[in-house]
């Protein structure tokens, strides 16, 4: 299969560079290398006649980091292109860096490459959403093929100062890398759109995608668009605290920066073959108008073909006179959908061939197949306009390349504003794809431009990308990934009136406060002298309990004697144990269920968990419910002992609630109880089924026994995350720490002041 792994902003320029002799690996491994990640390697294996083969792989990515690996050395980890057993040294024999394969069979090809890559994430985030398929199955094979890259990276890494993954291939790898080394500098580049907020929600993984780009200390973009887009859904999606001018992210303890740098090509390389490139005699009796794409849907070559056959019907002294020659390079072949599209293109080609054709011109000249470097920079040198006209496009390196290759009489860049270039190339004249009358006027007024025109675009577009070449990038790239950006300022008093402004005024403000890690620093649960409520907190909360638009409650996984003995306030309501225990403000003492029966097989609980077998572990044990604390137990083994915790606490017919971290593994009466339905239940009580129209619930928590109150108050309140760890939460937003959350208790006094 050709699995072309895709820089797909790319290069469709056809093989050239073979591997060449160098120094060995060894030799190269310098504390200032780079590891690069891919889905595919700089060269592509199979096996044949004489063993092992190995050939030079094409794109946009191996010309980008091909040269930067073998001036620094480094290493590049990808899948070599095939089924062939392959070591490293293998790989590495003639290579001037480490080449490391991530080997994958037929089945994880068909369901990871082909399935979820290029049948859910490329129409995805392309915005082609009646191409998307959404499957579960090809979900978790792609899951488990980035957790295999990431394992692989981790064996190869030596003394790189930067890991550099690479496309959307690997956006959940980061995530299994930054899990083993913490410490590690990680960077991440899109080669492809990032979609809007609406189209990108639509994916059930959204979230999951961004949890794993976040891992990484820098982001990068080709253009500004997509980083605005990234940074919408990061904020709609995750709740993080972003700083849009600077491309920040408050994600956990660590400030991650998103940033656009547009790829560009090695122009010196395709200017100085264009001089020499020859001519095809037989093109020039015609003018050209030239397409060159991989043959993909997103290029919008069916539109083209059309819009070049408005262009024939609106303005007939072209005919006779005008080419069009598409070159359409061949690209996964065996999937069906690439094959309706040859198809239609075979089909309007020969439509259009067949209206307008003459005994001595055939409008559209149609080459399915690589053409050499040396053929194609002709073609770019020759034509007279490049009509590029995707629907959705990453950047397209290919418009670059005719803008490099225009070192005669310069022709005319027709560019789909669809694509990322367009951005940054104004001087083209940009076209709605979708328009074909818009198009074909374009294409007529390109090839009636004065030649002062001409020049004046040109020069203007060879300048920039001569100067924004592909080295200008990596060293950009490099630069800022090398960068420590500084964390956010804490939120502000607008940060608080955007999130909650318009509906603080005229309702009842219900402050819903867990104890543990939200009010005062993290402490262990049931440690009798856990760290106090600060006195500015506290002068807080009194005044909120005083204010009578303002209720008061409080939250914890403590006992209910021991969270009044703690908060030493006077009013508010308490829910204790996990809202097991009610008491305050005219509610009767409350548990819910028959919950007498469940103190006695408390007690057997906590001896069965006493009996796992660990050094630091911590059980909790409060009569009515228990915990386990792992928090002290090696990283390594906290995820094996919460399993065994959760079989011992449903083996005593309690209830382990699903946790999204490790550290803690709650046990809890089988009457599904919790957080959540108990603050439910108060909410009803005090004010009444439909209160959510006339009451704001304000949440705040820290653990994971807050976040079924998340989700309870998912379209009902607003709720807030207090910590600096990046465990995914079911919170609207997250606050690093307690001394945030005093913040906005004070903004809403204030705002309830007013």
């Amino acid at each position: 299969m050709q699995a072309q792994g895709k820089v797909e902003a790319e290069s469709v320029r056809s093989e050239e560079r073979a591997t060449q002799p160098g120094s060995t690996p060894a030799a190269r491994q310098e504390s200032g290398s780079i590891l690069v990640v891919s889905n595919r390697l700089p060269v592509t294996c199979q096996e044949g006649p004489d063993g092992l083969e190995k050939k030079a792989s094409s794109g946009g990515l191996v010309s980008a980091m091909d040269p930067i690996l073998r001036e620094q050395g480094g290493t590049w980890v990808g899948w070599p292109g095939s089924e062939c057993a392959v070591s490293v040294d293998q790989l590495s024999e003639d290579s001037p860096y480490r080449l490391v394969p991530v080997p994958l069979s037929q089945a994880e090809i068909d369901e990871f490459y082909l399935g979820f890559c290029n049948s859910t994430l490329w129409p995805l985030c392309h915005s082609i959403v009646d191409r998307v398929t959404y499957d579960h199955e090809q979900w978790e094979v792609y899951e488990e093929v980035n957790r295999r890259f990431a394992d692989a990276t981790l064996v190869a890494r030596g003394g790189e100062r930067l890991i550099w993954i690479h496309d959307y291939q690997l956006m959940r790898m980061p995530l299994h890398l930054r899990r083993a080394a913490p410490a590690a500098r990680l960077a991440f580049f899109l080669h492809f759109p990032f979609p809007s907020y609406h189209i990108f929600r639509l994916l059930p993984w959204d979230r999951d995608l961004l949890r794993g780009l976040l891992a990484c200390d820098l982001i990068g973009f080709h253009v500004p668009a997509y980083v605005t887009n990234f940074l919408d859904c990061v904020e709609r999606l995750l709740g993080c605290r972003v700083d849009r001018q600077a491309g920040l992210i408050e994600y956990g303890s660590r400030t991650v920066r998103a940033a656009a740098f547009p790829l560009g090509i090695d122009f010196e390389l395709f200017a100085a073959r264009a001089k020499v490139a020859p001519s095809d005699p037989d093109l020039g009796k015609h003018r050209i108008v030239l397409g060159v794409d991989r043959l993909d849907y997103t290029k919008g070559i069916p539109d083209r073909i059309r819009a070049f056959e408005r262009l024939l019907e609106r303005h007939p002294e072209h005919q006779e006179r005008v080419v069009l020659l598409q070159v359409a390079v061949p690209s996964r072949a065996e999937v069906p959908e690439y094959q309706a599209l040859k198809r239609e293109i075979d089909e309007e080609v020969g439509r259009v061939n067949g209206r307008f054709a003459t005994a001595t011109w055939s409008p559209i000249q149609y080459l399915y197949r690589s053409v050499t470097p040396e053929v194609l920079t002709g073609l770019y040198r020759d034509a007279e306009v490049a009509l590029i006209t995707p629907i959705r496009d990453g950047m397209n390196l290919v418009c670059k390349e005719f803008v490099a290759c225009q070192v005669r009489d310069p022709g005319v860049l027709v560019l789909s504003r669809m694509a990322g270039a367009a951005e940054t190339m104004p001087e083209a004249m940009l076209i709605n794809p979708y328009d074909l009358e818009g198009t074909a006027d374009a294409v007529h007024r390109a090839l009636n431009m004065e030649v002062n025109e001409r020049r004046t675009r040109m020069t203007a577009l060879r300048q920039r990308e001569r100067r924004h070449d592909v080295h200008a990038w990596v060293e950009q790239f490099l630069t800022e990934a090398q960068q420590e950006p500084l964390p956010l300022p804490p939120p502000s008093d607008e940060d608080f009136a955007a999130w909650l402004g318009p509906e603080v005024t005229g309702r009842k403000i219900v402050l819903a406060l867990d104890l543990d890690g939200t009010l005062t620093a993290p402490a262990a649960p049931d440690a009798p002298s856990g760290a106090p409520i600060a006195a500015p907190m506290r002068r807080a909360l009194e005044r909120c309990i005083a204010h009578p638009g303002i209720e008061v409650l409080f939250l914890a996984e403590r006992p209910l004697a021991d969270l009044r003995a703690r908060l030493g306030l006077e009013g508010g309501l308490c829910l204790g144990n996990h809202g097991l225990e009610i008491e305050g403000h005219g509610m009767q003492p409350f548990l819910p269920g028959d919950l007498e029966r469940f103190r006695a097989q408390c007690a057997g609980v906590v001896q069965a968990l006493r009996g796992l077998a660990a050094p630091g572990i911590k059980v909790h044990d409060r009569g009515l419910t228990a915990s386990v604390d792992l928090s002290g137990v090696p990283a390594a083994l906290r995820e094996t002992l919460a399993d065994d915790a959760a079989e011992r606490i449903r083996a005593g017919g309690f209830y382990a609630p699903v946790r999204s971290e490790v550290d803690v593994v709650d046990a809890l009466p089988s009457v599904r109880w919790n957080k959540g339905r108990a603050l439910l239940h108060v909410l009803n009580h005090l004010y009444g089924l439909g209160w959510s129209e006339e009451v704001l619930v304000i949440y705040a928590g820290d653990s994971g026994s807050d976040e079924a109150a998340f989700q309870i108050l998912e379209g009902l309140g607003h709720t807030f995350r207090i910590g600096s760890d990046a465990r995914p939460t079911a919170a609207h937003r997250t606050l690093p720490d307690p001394e945030c959350l005093h913040r906005l208790i004070e903004w809403v006094l204030q705002a309830k002041s007013l």
